[in-house]
């Protein structure tokens, strides 16, 4: 009885069996059919269009190792911009660094046939960067850095290993700390433009005997004496003006009187007795020491200054009489202003009354009887029965030619030749570097 049982339920199982297996196929396809997401890749599906990280680039692909080695170090530098307000670093892509804005190839002395970075010329640039470290030291041939009206900051990098470098030019930044102690060893620069920054403290002696012909520092936070042989300096054109340079004009600048062309110590804290030596400065054209403390009467030495065009020694403690030698440059050399405003003149020689009418001698603010604008008697008196005793020598150190009648004949129709081109002549180098870029 018990057989019969199992055989009858063996088809009903066997049927519901197939049933179900029926239905998990239909499933399946219907799965399909509606586009299972869950459903795995067709086989025959390969990653070959997946796009593949770009390569970097290799020496091969510039034009020699040196720009390939520039290259990165420009790339290195780009990535620190902060600021480009006129898309400058837009260019500086591609493997031919020599094109890149602000960058100028040419081979190195000791090469072929090799061109590389020599100089770079940002004026004007306006880009915003914390630091110049590891850019200016990576060009080792790099002859020439001018980057006036940026906004680069932090101190400057060790510059000993550009051996070429002649020109460097990062005035109107925010460069802070003492003078850069990195250009001293770098005997070949001719060209120091340090102006319009933050720097403070000392500068030191051995930067005025560089060799540069120009040395530019003003509107910095310098505050120290001048070297005492600030004459053995051959720069040619030399501004210090507005900073706290303190104490007297050394008397060694007499020795610069084969090199000193302008000179301005405008704007200190300068003090002492008005140099006799300052005379001997035959080169000079410009000489101005205008708003210091510097005291004492006009060397009569300073007659002798007959390529000097502008004079400037307003805003100090000066009294006397204003020298005829001095005013008779105006006829006899190149004077085209003498300022001599905000002082204590007490006279003026012969010849500076006709200045005064033409309007190249200034003496408004003095203590001079019969002419307009002066200070009140009572100031003048107070400072004249107190003033510094400063020596006064006679002695003029060269021939005034219109002291020979030949040479007066001939020089008189010369002054006013020499006197138009003085006012028609361009911006003098150092005033020039005492207006602000805009950066524009």
């Amino acid at each position: 009885m018990d057989t019969k049982h199992n055989s009858s339920i063996s088809p009903t199982i066997q049927t519901l069996f197939l049933l179900l297996l029926l239905l998990l196929f239909f499933h399946a396809a219907a799965g399909q059919e509606s586009g299972n997401t869950n459903a795995p890749p067709p086989s025959n599906c390969s990653p070959c269009n997946t796009p593949s990280p770009p390569a970097q680039p290799q020496p091969s692909d510039f034009p020699n190792l040196k720009q390939y080695v520039a290259y990165n170090v420009i790339q290195r530098f780009k990535k620190t911009i902060t600021c480009d307000p006129n898309n400058i670093t837009s260019t500086w892509t591609g493997f031919a660094p020599c094109t890149y804005s602000g960058f100028f190839c040419e081979t190195p002395p000791n090469l072929v046939n090799t061109p590389t970075i020599a100089s770079i010329d940002f004026n004007g640039f306006r880009l915003c960067a914390p630091t110049l470290s590891g850019f200016i030291d990576g060009f080792p041939d790099l002859a020439l850095f001018h980057a006036n009206s940026n906004n680069f900051s932090d101190t400057i990098p060790d510059l000993s290993s550009l051996p070429f470098l002649y020109e460097l030019d990062l005035s109107n930044n925010d460069h802070t700390g003492p003078f850069p102690a990195a250009v001293l060893p770098l005997f070949r620069l001719t060209f120091i433009d340090l102006r319009f920054n933050r720097f403070i403290g000392t500068v030191p002696p051995s930067a005025f005997n560089l060799g540069p012909n120009v040395l530019f520092l003003n509107n910095n936070l310098f505050s120290q004496p001048l070297p005492a042989d600030l004459g053995q300096s051959p720069v040619k054109y030399l501004t210090l003006a507005n900073n706290a340079f303190t104490g007297p004009i050394p008397l060694s600048i007499r020795n610069a009187s084969n090199t000193l062309l302008e000179v301005l110590f405008l704007n200190n804290l300068l003090s002492g007795c008005l140099p006799y030596e300052i005379g001997f400065l035959r080169e000079a054209t410009v000489f101005d020491a205008g708003f210091n403390y510097i005291t004492g009467p006009i060397p009569l030495s300073f007659g002798c200054l007959f390529n000097v065009e502008q004079l400037n020694l307003a805003g100090n403690l000066l009294y006397g009489k204003v020298p005829d030698v001095v005013c008779r440059l105006a006829e006899f050399g190149k004077l085209a202003n003498l300022s001599l405003s905000e002082n204590y003149f007490t006279s003026l020689g012969h010849s500076c009354w006709r200045l005064v009418k033409s309007g190249v001698l200034d003496v408004r603010r003095n203590c001079i009887l019969g002419l307009p604008e002066q200070k009140a008697p009572a100031e003048c008196v107070f400072f004249l029965t107190r003033c510094k005793f400063c020596p006064w020598r006679t002695h003029i150190p060269c021939n005034l030619p219109y002291m020979q009648q030949t040479v007066a004949v001939a020089n008189d129709g010369d002054a006013k030749a020499l006197k138009a081109a003085a006012a028609e002549a361009p911006g003098y180098k150092s005033y020039s570097a005492l207006q602000q870029p805009d950066g524009n």
